[in-house]
């Protein structure tokens, strides 16, 4: 199913980078490698892997999936952007350590001067946004597209929290209501241990978008006033292993497509969900995660809506290989695939120069 951009509803929208255009040459894997966040040793305060992002993609380089040449570099989402769902309170906020360091929960935060805060915690943080959006018209287009990072389900246009400092998911699908012709309905599937109450604020009173999030009832945020927008519900109780959880993400992700038809599905593929994480409570072995991303994209791909991926909470070494594995195995089975790269005379330095956002970036027309 092909979209045409909206040119009559982008009168008022204001000029963006992050609908760039991208070749076929690229496969619709976007990430840049400063959504690591690095700083002094600081984020090992949080029990977060804050480098996972980039292990993903070097287990992806190594199975030969992704090169330099094809993945699509990711560009940081600017205040313009963020303005679309962010109020300016909450971003003026944000130039405060402590307000920082509450969202993050990294305490000694609160002691850091904020450019320093911008640059080595909110940089990396709205790149991952910025990920995310692009992503979303990237789906639209090519049927399927993964950011490696995003997936901040506890953000909300006016507040932040549980390491969620921009609604990422939000602004993906605002974006897409706004610029793209053809999508006005919209699934968020949050698979993420925690329930995912900052899109769900943000989409309460929004027919437009149906939340199907399934998450151990017992833990953060139990956000009561949240969960009125979850048009399915699923509740999880302590220690839910493979053979439970599987029949569930199975009959209700298929159930939630068959209630609802959407022109786009927002897939929040949370790994916290792995059995031994410190925060999420669940007992899924590393193939049982594996097979739920498999059964959400077959139910997409059965439903002929194109899907978004977003990597979201995972607080474990080995996350980053069972992300990686995963999306190989997406692959293997044909639910994504490489047939971008087919054309002829796509030499990898080409490709390089166009997939990337860097200097050649100024080559592509923003939309």
């Amino acid at each position: 199913m092909s979209h045409k951009e909206d040119n009559e509803g982008e009168k008022s929208s204001h000029q963006t980078e992050l609908y760039a255009g991208v070749p076929r040459t690229c496969l619709p894997i976007v990430f840049h490698p400063e959504y690591n966040i690095t700083f002094m040793g600081l984020e090992k305060l949080h029990p977060f892997d804050a480098g996972k992002w980039g292990k993903v993609v070097g287990f992806l380089r190594e199975e030969k999936l992704v090169t330099d040449g094809n993945i699509v570099e990711a560009r940081e989402a600017t205040e313009e952007d963020l303005l679309v769902v962010h109020t300016k309170r909450y971003l003026s906020r944000l130039k405060w350590s402590m307000v920082v360091a509450s969202i993050t929960e990294i305490p000694p935060l609160i002691f850091l001067p904020n450019f320093l805060v911008q640059r080595k915690v909110l940089r990396p943080l709205r790149t991952q946004t910025g990920g995310t959006i692009m992503a979303g018209k990237l789906a639209v287009d090519r049927g399927w597209a993964i950011n490696i990072g995003g997936g901040f389900h506890h953000c909300s246009s006016d507040r932040g929290g549980g390491f969620c400092a921009y609604a990422d998911i939000t602004l993906a699908i605002k974006f897409l209501f706004e610029r793209v012709e053809g999508i006005s309905r919209a699934t968020i599937i949050d698979l993420d241990a925690h329930q995912g109450n900052g899109h769900e604020r943000d989409f309460l009173d929004d027919e437009r978008v149906f939340i199907m999030d399934m998450y151990n009832r017992h833990i953060y945020p139990g956000d009561g006033h949240a969960k009125r927008a979850i048009k399915r519900k699923v509740e999880l109780e302590w220690g839910t292993e493979d053979s439970e959880y599987l029949r569930k993400v199975e009959v209700h992700s298929e159930g939630a497509l068959n209630e609802y038809r959407p022109d786009v599905i927002v897939y929040n593929a949370g790994t916290d969900i792995l059995d031994g994480d410190p925060l999420g409570g669940l007992s899924i072995s590393p193939q049982g995660i594996v097979k739920r991303d498999e059964i959400v994209f077959r139910a997409a791909r059965r439903q002929g809506v194109p899907i978004l991926m977003v990597t979201s909470g995972g607080y474990q070494k080995k996350t980053a290989r069972i992300i990686a594995d995963s999306i190989l195995n997406l692959h293997r089975q044909g639910l994504i695939g490489a047939e971008a790269l087919e054309g002829e005379g796509s030499s990898s330095l080409v490709t390089s120069m166009m997939c990337s956002s860097g200097s050649a970036g100024s080559k592509l027309t923003a939309v």
